[in-house]
């Protein structure tokens, strides 16, 4: 039997954290639709990531991504995003936005360009120390797209690289990230293409190298939930990008397209005692809201995913040993899907009440008056969106 208290103690203790970037402009690589009210700088992205944390009591820290956050004084940063009630989370790394990493960032054949990427990566880690930052998150977009471009082998010999001297910059309490994308913008051969070869290099480099699925940047049909597994058992998962796609990387809410498959994830969480964060994982959402309202999306994801894990959490575990260890497969997926049929939002609303919050943070949000209260302060200016 479930126990229902212990349940919610554990939804309590649920950490999500949210990125800088999805509170600004962005989109599609075909048209970014310009929405009023957006943040214009990485302190406006802070407070609109606060004002996620008040209503949801669950996403305490925001992830910023350089140089789109750049500012002067990243220990001031981080002492504002304190007063808001936040922290900062992971610092991500652009190296792939620059003309020089047309032909790749860290695997490119220039040895000035790999020592651009690479010394951009240490600035990276820097900011970590003044931020305190424990996650430096990385993806590269190197590739090739025809057959003979480059040497696939030596584009993993510079890859190795450039990570080693990152891993060996790193303090004792930080680690990073290493995320991976099955294509896009490489097309013939991407350099780190799926979780197996981020798995190499961590396994490689050492116990501060960790992998980081995003879950947009599957081949359709992949069983995500046992990369998790897999990853869990080897110690190697060490974040989470969440995100929902139809067909590719899309980048939509947390759950919108599969949320059967979000539940499944989850489970394999639940069930690896990786839920706590005291075990570790970065439990992020990865979003570009470009047609639907920043905030309430960001609200939006947060929930879904507290969904997914409630349901999660009421896997008769018991049970369902007990069908597996007998070999009645259709017990087994009923034990499962009973779980997943539960409707948790009752629970979800006595674990926010309890920590005197609003049951609806939606509706909450809605009420608040911050929308319009965001869009009247923030005119004129350049709005830090997509690529700022």
């Amino acid at each position: 039997m479930t126990d229902l208290a212990a349940v919610k103690r554990a939804l309590a203790a649920q950490r999500i954290e949210t990125p800088s970037w999805a509170f600004g402009n962005s989109g599609t690589r075909f048209k970014v639709f310009a929405q009023e009210g957006v943040p214009r700088t990485p302190e406006e992205k802070i407070a609109d990531a606060a004002v996620v944390h008040r209503f949801t009591g669950v996403a305490p820290t925001v992830a910023l991504h350089i140089p789109w956050d750049k500012v002067d004084d990243y220990r001031a940063l981080g002492e504002y995003a304190k007063s808001e009630g936040v922290a900062i989370g992971a610092i991500n790394t652009n190296v792939f936005q620059d003309n020089d990493y047309k032909l790749g960032s860290v695997t490119n054949p220039d040895a000035g360009i790999r020592r651009k990427a690479t010394d951009h990566l240490l600035e990276a880690i820097d900011i970590m120390d003044q931020t305190g930052s424990r996650d430096l998150k990385l993806w590269f977009s190197d590739g090739i797209n025809y057959p003979g471009q480059d040497d696939l082998r030596l584009r993993q010999d510079r890859l190795h690289a450039a990570l080693q001297e990152a891993y060996d910059r790193l303090g004792d309490d930080q680690r990073f990230l290493l995320e991976y994308k099955l294509f896009e913008p490489a097309f013939y051969a991407t350099d780190i293409p799926d979780w197996g070869t981020s798995y190499a290099h961590c396994v490689e480099l050492g116990e501060k190298a960790t992998v980081c699925i995003d879950t947009g940047h599957h081949a359709p049909g992949t069983n995500i939930e046992f990369i998790v597994a897999f990853l869990l058992r080897q110690g190697k998962l060490g974040a989470f990008d969440f995100n929902s796609r139809f067909y590719a990387d899309d980048d939509l809410m947390a759950g919108a397209a599969d949320p059967f498959q979000l539940f499944r994830i989850m489970y394999e969480i639940v069930r690896g005692g990786a839920l706590d964060p005291s075990y570790g994982i970065n439990f992020m959402l990865d979003q570009c809201h470009n047609i639907e309202a920043k905030i309430p999306a960001i609200i939006r994801s947060v929930l879904n995913i507290q969904e997914a894990t409630a349901k999660a959490l009421l896997v008769d575990r018991d049970a369902l040993f007990q069908a597996q260890a007998e070999g009645d497969v259709l017990e087994a997926n009923a034990v499962l899907m009973d779980a997943y049929n539960t409707d948790v939002r009752p629970i979800l609303a006595e674990v926010r009440a309890d920590a005197g919050l609003d049951p609806d943070p939606v509706r909450a949000y809605k009420a608040s008056g911050y929308q319009e209260k965001i869009v009247a302060e923030r005119v004129g200016g350049e709005q830090a969106g997509w690529g700022a």
